[in-house]
């Protein structure tokens, strides 16, 4: 079982390997546009704003709260 994704990728290695990928293109995205600069560091706020820059290409809850337990792997 995968987590739901945009891709629409349903095989568990193949999407870890597109995550890999894209949240490691967005990571670099991050740095060098200077939008890093931005993030509120030790705060929530600072942890949703990588979280969503990393991941909103893969996934819709991509930095935001869970209001559903969930774990790579289940």
């Amino acid at each position: 079982m995968t987590l739901e994704n945009k891709l629409n990728i349903s095989n568990q290695v193949e999407l870890a390997k597109a995550e890999e990928k894209i949240s490691k293109q967005k990571a670099k995205q991050l740095y060098d546009s200077g939008d890093i600069n931005k993030v509120e560091v030790g705060t929530f706020a600072g942890l949703s704003f990588i979280h969503a820059y990393l991941f909103a290409d893969i996934y819709d809850f991509a930095g935001k709260i869970r209001e559903v337990n969930i774990a790579k792997g289940d």
